[in-house]
């Protein structure tokens, strides 16, 4: 199998790039499934704390590969399951941050979608361009991008294809910093890094209480939180983060 993605391990970040850069990273199946699987490693690694996604300058991915589906039928289409796994990344615990730099397009945009803090270059580009094909977004892009950017800008993007600045998806909530092109990995290694200092155990509540508002009521989202907040008080970091504060000094978390 070619290795289509690389990884490496920087203190406690686990970092996966993608790795097809003569395709603009296009995803196909291969590369998916070996990021899929790279992240789940890095998730079960309790030395890890959180995750790095990038690509390369000119693209984090430019979409899914149009060869591996060009000829497919319907049949086929549906027996393949090709987003079927895309559910993996959902149930990662650990923070997940995107580097952005180039194109984020189709099935680029709905994997940078998955992640929970997007830094992007301000050159970056994104979009939903399936129109343009005779489909529409089929990785969670009609779903993910309505919940980040509303009604409105969702149908103008998935209906039109157009694709925009990384200016425009700051302003629609769809990214989460927008930072000069030199900087896209560095910056986003820097939130790593930040993330790596706070409290494991919270970090993985707080994002999982997040998740949950978009699949929840407000009343059941706040009891949810409530518990989790309830929950984090039998951790020996909430007690060593309320010490800390009352000491005036740095906390040092242990996962614990």
């Amino acid at each position: 199998m070619a290795n289509e993605i690389k990884t490496e391990v920087r203190d406690h970040i686990g970092i996966v790039r993608l790795n097809r850069p003569d395709k603009l990273n296009a995803l196909n199946y291969v590369l998916m499934t070996q990021v899929i699987e790279a992240l789940e490693q890095f998730d079960a690694d309790s030395d890890i704390r959180c995750m790095l996604l990038t690509g390369d300058e000119r693209a984090f991915a430019a979409g899914a590969d149009i060869n591996e589906m060009a000829d497919a039928s319907m049949i086929e289409m549906h027996h393949r399951n090709m987003f079927g796994r895309w559910v993996r990344i959902k149930n990662l615990h650990k923070p997940i941050v995107a580097a952005v730099s180039g194109y984020a397009l189709g099935g680029g945009c709905e994997l940078m979608m998955c992640c929970d803090i997007i830094i992007a270059a301000e050159t970056a580009r994104f979009g939903q361009p399936e129109i343009n094909l005779g489909i529409i977004p089929g990785a969670g892009g009609t779903q993910r991008l309505t919940r980040a950017v509303g009604k409105a800008q969702a149908m103008d993007l998935i209906l039109t294809g157009r694709m925009i600045t990384a200016a425009e998806a700051l302003a629609m909530g769809l990214i989460s910093r927008v930072v000069p092109a030199e900087q896209w990995f560095d910056e986003a290694l820097k939130v790593c890094r930040e993330l790596c200092q706070k409290a494991p155990v919270a970090l993985q509540l707080g994002k999982e209480t997040v998740a949950k508002a978009f699949e929840t009521t407000l009343t059941e989202g706040i009891e949810f939180e409530k518990k989790l907040f309830y929950m984090l008080f039998a951790t020996d970091d909430q007690k060593e983060g309320m010490r800390a504060f009352q000491e005036k000094r740095q906390a040092i978390f242990a996962g614990r």
